[in-house]
């Protein structure tokens, strides 16, 4: 099957999953606890339960990939079934950078489709903003999805398909 040029990631029941990592608080010494697995029905699916203990309090999904270019497209589209609760989706141009770029949103429940202006996704790092321009290179190295919402709670978002328009 040819790869179209915009598609991000789209999961399906034969996905390769393998470069998709869990990045969690533990890295700082927290006990969140982050899965990523493909589902029965094909879908990404990352869960698990974010911990407030010892000054935890996210977990994270990360998808690497060589630099892409993007410079015809000013959005990524999201197709994701959350729980209700707010996510973050991030980006960065290049892997090593130390911050990402961010959009924030709120899931509702249902299947929907996410439309995140790259324009609009604004610098942090380890939860604080930057002071330099929001997003505007033409080339990124990675997405990721993160969770933390300032609150112990358990987590499950589907993703289907992530694209750039």
């Amino acid at each position: 099957m040819m790869m179209q040029e915009n598609i991000l990631f789209d999961f399906n029941k034969n996905t390769n999953i393998s470069k998709w990592r869990i990045v969690d608080d533990v890295v700082m010494g927290g006990k969140s606890s982050g899965n990523f697995r493909l589902n029965k029905e094909g879908f990404g699916e990352f869960s698990g339960k974010v911990s407030l203990e010892n000054n935890g309090g996210f977990s994270s999904l990360r998808y690497g990939f060589d630099k892409k270019r993007i410079s015809e497209y000013s959005k990524i589209i999201l197709k994701i079934k959350g729980d209700g609760k707010a996510y973050q989706f991030r980006i960065k141009k290049d892997r090593v950078d130390a911050h990402s770029y961010i959009f924030s949103f709120q899931t509702q429940g249902n299947w929907e489709t996410i439309t995140v202006e790259l324009s609009k996704m604004y610098p942090a790092f380890r939860g604080r903003v930057l002071e330099i321009p929001n997003f505007s290179s033409n080339f990124i190295e990675e997405i990721a999805f993160l969770i933390g919402n300032k609150k112990a709670e358990n987590f499950q978002l589907l993703i289907d398909k992530i694209y750039l328009e």
